[in-house]
């Protein structure tokens, strides 16, 4: 009898989430579907550039347009055979070989540290950090070697303690930028400081927007601590996308997403444009914001409590381990 209560409340969720999901879709490119594409020529020769997660979607996008523009491009990536194919293919196109794949899974923070230690001996200063990797685990609750919620730890611990690993890089360089892709989908989550590890919820799907309101949290508290340093630290919204995301969906709804609703997204390219123009756009000088469609946007008065995102830091502090000889912000 349980089995088939468990199994009814699954199908349940499943329903709802599904219901909510389409939704959220076409409300948002309803009223967000106009494209601004980064017209900017500036160029990024001499420019080291760190992407995570560029072997699809926008991460791709955005490493094959800042290698056409003279990057370097470092692409840490947990998928090295497709990272090299990728880095290949990026090369034909753009004739930069100056492109390195470099292993790094966000859901390890030993995979961080042997990653940040690597570009540390490597690289002689860093000028863009590109936080872009992310996942969602839609139905099932996962949890990482680091016994952290696998979500929470991909998409926001993992590029916290990565942050601190390099900021002594960014330091090096006279005009760093730090881009955080967030999503408009951080107004649909709060922040639990009494659970900042949930690794047993009813609807993980749910932690992927708290992820990206932790993202947009971080990025404030970040550029404030960083004012001093000429560091530009700001977030991004890339648009609803067609992604890897999605293949979490039961294979039903995976299919309705991509063919039935596929003229409501917009392709990677599209949603690239913002992170691109955050990285190149001279400018560019404000520090602390929210873009979307290349140019700022507001945010909601919560998310932009100081106390709380002075409490959160200080909680990722601990929860990522922080050594008394890791760099400090």
């Amino acid at each position: 009898m349980s089995n088939i209560t468990e199994d009814g409340l699954s199908v349940s969720y499943i329903v709802v989430f599904s219901v909510i999901s389409l939704h959220l879709i076409i409300y948002w490119n309803y009223f967000y579907r106009t494209i601004n594409f980064c017209e900017n020529n500036t160029r990024m020769v001499a420019k080291t550039v760190l992407i995570t997660g560029c072997t699809s979607g926008i991460g791709k996008e955005t490493a094959k347009d800042l290698a056409k523009r003279g990057a370097k491009v470092i692409m840490a990536c947990r998928n090295i055979d497709l990272a090299n194919k990728i880095k290949e293919d990026i090369i034909k196109e753009t004739d930069n070989c100056n492109i390195n794949v470099r292993k790094l899974d966000l859901g390890s923070f030993q995979s961080i540290r042997n990653f940040a230690r690597q570009i540390n001996e490597e690289e002689s200063k860093l000028d863009v950090l590109i936080h872009n990797a992310g996942i969602a685990q839609f139905f099932r609750n996962k949890v990482s070697e680091d016994n952290l919620e696998i979500t929470m730890q991909t998409n926001h611990y993992g590029p916290f303690l990565l942050t601190h690993l390099l900021i002594d890089l960014l330091k090096k360089s006279k005009s760093s930028r730090i881009i955080v892709v967030s999503s408009l989908g951080y107004r649909f989550a709060s922040i639990n400081l009494n659970n900042p590890n949930p690794t047993n919820v009813i609807l993980p799907c749910y932690l992927y927007l708290v992820s990206k309101r932790a993202n947009v949290v971080f990025t404030l508290e970040l550029a404030r601590r960083l004012e001093s340093a000429g560091i530009v630290v700001n977030c991004l919204h890339p648009g609803v996308i067609e992604s890897n995301l999605f293949r979490e969906f039961p294979i039903i709804l995976y299919w309705l997403l991509k063919f039935v609703l596929k003229p409501l997204f917009i392709t990677a390219e599209e949603g690239a444009q913002t992170t691109i123009y955050l990285a190149v756009s001279e400018e560019v000088k404000v520090s602390g914001k929210y873009f979307k469609n290349c140019a700022e946007a507001s945010l909601t008065r919560k998310v932009k409590d100081s106390v709380l995102g002075k409490k959160f830091w200080e909680i990722s502090e601990r929860i990522v381990k922080l050594q008394p000889t890791d760099p400090k912000i």
